[in-house]
């Protein structure tokens, strides 16, 4: 389709377009521009037979295509976006995050085997619990320098189990 016909076929459609945007308006309760559906509509005529679409009947398909702005346009109109970021998903941590907690915690056994009881139960207090050195003082009845020296053991203790993990 050259140019020229294009224009000539729009001047006389384009009336004929109009009309049926505007009664989908009203068949829809939908206050979209009808003129701006019809313009896309012809835009969009006009693409494909620059792309050498086979075009039997342009007018049958400048109808269907108006047809199809006209409910793409109501659709646009009438989604609702939720945002999904406040709500907890399945599937929404790293399929990594299990198998590290579970690493984890059996690297966190394996070192604390080699404790005594006293010395899990201090770092227990210390770091799971968040106590001060005098807090642990005062819920075991030990001296404070005694829990630091145990903590201090401790710690030792663990950084030598895992260096032989290596």
């Amino acid at each position: 389709m050259t140019e020229q016909e294009f224009i000539a076929l729009s001047d006389r459609i384009r009336g004929k377009l109009i009309g049926l945007a505007r009664r989908f308006n009203r068949a829809a309760g939908w206050c979209g521009d009808a003129e701006d559906v019809v313009q896309d509509a012809l835009v969009t005529l006009w693409q494909l037979s620059e792309k050498d679409y086979p075009i039997r009947d342009p007018e049958a398909l400048a109808v269907k295509i108006t047809k199809t702005r006209c409910v793409e346009s109501y659709r646009r109109q009438h989604v609702r976006y939720v945002p999904i970021a406040d709500q907890p998903l399945a599937g929404s941590h790293p399929a990594t995050a299990g198998t590290e907690r579970m690493d984890i915690e059996t690297v966190r056994n394996f070192v604390q085997r080699a404790l005594s009881d006293s010395q899990r139960k201090l770092l227990v207090l210390r770091n799971e619990d968040g106590l001060s050195l005098d807090e642990i003082a005062a819920v075991t009845g030990r001296p404070k320098s005694s829990v630091k020296v145990a903590l201090s053991t401790a710690r030792k203790c663990m950084m030598e189990q895992l260096k032989r993990m290596k």
